[in-house]
């Protein structure tokens, strides 16, 4: 790969070496809190130029996927950082502040995928999924009620790990190198159900925002699958259109 080499004008050159270098993420060359190598010792390995690498780099942070530290250099970022969670949480106070949730689970089990996380996850029809069941609040107050759905095959060991936390990004990271690159979500406002209000302190038939997301990995692939249903007295979903 060079920078005379013709590339189709659909995809620059920079974009071809962010699909290297994001290989790298997927296959674990590069696992997270890594510090990269410097933009020359890219640019050398690849046969490209510095100002190439550069791009490629910038496009991988403006994704959350790195990190730049002034002084220090550019790392491969840590799901737990809250730059991270908040890329994918939403739910904000009325009065602008966005508070870190805490997260109670609830239960865990493994099952057989139904229609809709088959279709979700793109599974065989009773392929084996885990199924977590939490209530998340911010300042102490339950708001939201969510199911998260997990392919078996991606998470076999799921059942080893006592203490699920918080983030589970980190989580799907760290132990089973499933870094979450993007997600789709689908918002419906709805009333809550027995079992949503009982867990979220309201009546049933309350209006809720339910919020279906399906989560991919860095290769395209969809490994979670989440149903969130939110209470919206005081809250409410943030979303900056860029």
């Amino acid at each position: 790969m060079t920078d005379g080499e013709k590339a189709p004008a659909f995809r620059p050159l920079y974009q071809q070496v962010r699909e290297t270098l994001v290989r790298r993420l997927i296959d674990g060359v590069w696992t997270p809190g890594l510090m990269l190598p410097s933009e020359f010792q890219i640019a050398a390995d690849l046969g490209v130029s510095q100002g190439t690498v550069r791009k490629a780099l910038d496009a991988m942070t403006a994704e959350h996927l790195l990190v730049r530290r002034q002084g220090r250099g550019t790392f491969v970022a840590l799901p737990e950082e809250g730059r991270i969670l908040f890329q994918f949480f939403r739910l904000a106070a009325d009065d602008g502040t966005r508070l870190f949730p805490d997260s109670q689970v609830l239960s865990r089990v493994r099952g057989r995928a139904d229609a809709a996380a088959t279709k979700a996850l793109q599974l065989a029809r009773n392929d084996a999924v885990w199924r977590i069941d939490r209530v998340r609040h911010l300042g102490g107050r339950a708001v939201i009620a969510e199911q998260i759905t997990l392919p078996v095959t991606k998470f076999p060991s799921l059942a080893e790990i006592r203490d699920l936390p918080n983030n589970v990004y980190a989580l799907y990271s760290e132990i089973f190198s499933i870094t979450i690159g993007r997600a789709m979500e689908q918002l419906k406002a709805t009333g809550a159900d027995a079992t949503t209000a009982a867990r979220l302190n309201c009546q049933p038939g309350h209006p809720v925002l339910s919020i279906e997301r399906v989560a991919f990995a860095l290769d395209g692939s969809p490994v979670e699958w989440r149903l969130s249903r939110c209470v919206t007295d005081g809250f409410h979903y943030q979303s900056d259109l860029r």
